[in-house]
């Protein structure tokens, strides 16, 4: 294994691992921060699962998680809360996974899939099956959310479409095809019965309340093949970030790349909104928030994902203790958090007349 250094842009020596024709380039900052928000994300995973009406101490928490707890602690966070923290920790990364890949296509802070309406197409086809088929499971749900962001996807995209696809026109489409998804919704609401439409507007609200295993298993799944492949496309998307020119250069085929990138970006979003509703604003702030702790100038696909778990199970564990014992959906302190975000990025959008 042959190591090679090189400094970059006055940051630390960045390393790039060549192993049997095999190329990685290892960011020591971006591998230290990373490793950090993993360790901020476990604590506050852990202090999430130890607190609730039955409140469990952190030592019998990571003995339990280790297999060595009672049947009653094993029962409190195996069965309760554990499944909880990772739905919410997998839909985060979700999210925020995907909101760095729209951002970087659109080279647009606000090209996030929560702005441009993907969520919105994810979760008409979400509740579109809630509403029609009796008993829907998690499977349905998930398959229904997937269709429709595809769809709302592919929508927005032929819309904005003139001589390819410019940020501004991406962005603005986007907003208008996600409230015309929006009214869709809520009508589909007000001719659903009332268990239906209860147990719908729970949902578009984003929450994690009883989840379990059965959620888990699919935004796993869906993750472990998703998440490499948009670390694979983390290249590709660096070069577009130079230009069209540049990239077809440097022999990139824009348009079957983009296409590439688009569906792993709307699946994950899919994935994700299927999982634990819309929760808003996480796709928005977590890229540009790793890319700040980085020190990084493009997409940083792992810091984002780690990001977006944080602010997810951090909302989350808010939302269940700031009114204990009232619960609250973790959507609402998301949008706490994000639409101040939202305000000042618009102001600054429109200041600069990138909107």
């Amino acid at each position: 294994m042959i190591a090679a250094s090189a400094a970059i842009a006055g940051r630390p020596l960045a390393r790039a691992v060549r192993w049997r024709g095999l190329s990685v380039r290892l960011d020591s900052r971006g591998a230290i921060g990373s490793l950090v928000l993993a360790v901020l994300l476990l604590v506050v995973g852990c202090w999430s699962i130890s607190v609730g009406d039955f409140p469990v101490p952190i030592g019998d928490v990571i003995r339990t998680l280790l297999g060595r707890g009672t049947s009653s602690s094993e029962f409190i966070v195996g069965t309760l809360r554990l499944p909880r923290v990772l739905t919410g920790a997998m839909v985060g990364a979700s999210f925020g996974v995907s909101g760095a890949i729209f951002q970087s296509l659109a080279k647009n802070p606000l090209g996030s899939p929560d702005v441009i309406g993907f969520t919105f197409g994810s979760a008409l086809g979400a509740v579109l099956v809630i509403v029609i088929v009796d008993g829907a499971g998690s499977l349905a749900v998930s398959t229904g959310a997937v269709v429709g962001g595809m769809a709302t996807a592919l929508v927005v995209f032929v819309c904005a479409w003139r001589r390819g696809v410019q940020a501004h026109r991406l962005v603005l489409v986007g907003i208008g095809v996600g409230y015309a998804v929006a009214a869709l919704t809520d009508y589909l609401l007000t001719r659903a019965n009332i268990s239906d439409a209860q147990r719908a507007t729970v949902w578009l609200t984003g929450s994690l309340n009883g989840r379990s295993w059965e959620h888990v298993r699919p935004v796993g799944a869906g993750l472990l093949v998703l998440m490499p492949l948009a670390m694979w496309m983390g290249r590709s998307l660096r070069v577009l970030e130079l230009g069209d020119d540049t990239a077809a250069a440097l022999g990139i085929r824009l348009g079957r790349t983009r296409l590439a990138i688009v569906v792993v970006g709307v699946l994950l979003a899919a994935l994700a909104t299927a999982s634990a509703g819309p929760i808003a604003f996480v796709a928005l702030m977590a890229p540009p928030i790793a890319r700040r702790l980085m020190h990084a100038p493009g997409i940083t696909i792992v810091p984002t994902a780690l990001v977006g778990a944080l602010l997810t199970v951090s909302a989350d564990l808010m939302a269940r203790r700031l009114l204990a014992p009232l619960e609250l959906p973790v959507g609402i302190f998301t949008a706490v958090l994000g639409a101040p975000y939202l305000l000042w990025l618009l102001t600054r959008e429109a200041r600069t007349g990138e909107l």
